[in-house]
């Protein structure tokens, strides 16, 4: 049978299943990576639930503006990084994003934040190529050597943060870095329900992350990363 000779109504039918079927398999994923991580999120005010002997307090990377400043969701995820530091969570602060084009530093940014707050900058590690989620936490198992994790992002993002280090047989525990209203989060809402049906997937096959290299010493000096 050819193409043409199939009849529209037969088309819209094979359509509406797949369109049915993707939406299970978005649903599926979610409600997956959702239940494995909910109950290892804290809120701020809870750190002191928390054990106090992480390898590192991970920060995930959320842009920059323009001049090189961290935007909102960042700088909050930045703030909320600090104060667990200071809360004695970790003595290692691992701050993984983009900078994979030299004009676009967003760890050195992190970094000079986090210099900001009062902490000493040789605590402060720089992770240069997590240019994703997946990467970020992948490498900061397989390079930096962490097998117990506090990660710190917003609340929506943790879920999926959270499954893909647990995944990779590590430790993980995540604190909430939503302190305010988002002007784009039903968008960042949406991309991440898709986002996190590709992580799912990664997290059973495990590929490398985009950007590998040498194994860095957390114990070391943070500097010698930047």
């Amino acid at each position: 049978m050819k193409i043409k000779d199939i009849k529209p109504k037969t088309i819209v039918i094979i359509l509406a299943c797949a369109a049915v079927l993707g939406f299970l398999a978005v649903f599926i994923a979610n409600v997956i990576v959702c239940a494995a991580a909910r109950e290892y999120i804290y809120e701020p005010e809870d750190v002191d639930k928390l054990d106090k002997d992480f390898d590192c307090i991970l920060v995930l990377g959320a842009g920059l503006y323009s001049d090189g400043t961290p935007k909102p969701m960042l700088s909050d995820r930045l703030t909320v990084a600090c104060e667990s530091y200071e809360a004695g969570c970790s003595d290692r602060l691992l701050m993984s994003g983009d900078h994979l084009q030299s004009d676009y530093n967003e760890p050195g940014a992190m970094k000079k934040f986090a210099i900001g707050q009062g902490i000493d900058s040789k605590v402060i590690f720089l992770d240069h190529a997590g240019a994703s989620t997946y990467d970020s936490v992948y490498r900061a198992v397989k390079i930096y050597g962490a097998e117990k994790i506090l990660i710190v992002t917003q609340r929506y993002h943790l879920y999926r943060s959270i499954f893909i280090a647990k995944s990779m047989g590590v430790e993980a525990y995540g604190v909430s870095a939503s302190l305010r209203s988002y002007l784009l989060q039903p968008k960042f809402t949406a991309r991440e329900w898709i986002a996190r049906v590709k992580d799912l997937a990664f997290s059973v096959l495990k590929p490398e992350a985009s950007h590998m290299g040498d194994k860095i010493d957390l114990s070391g000096d943070g500097d010698t990363t930047n």
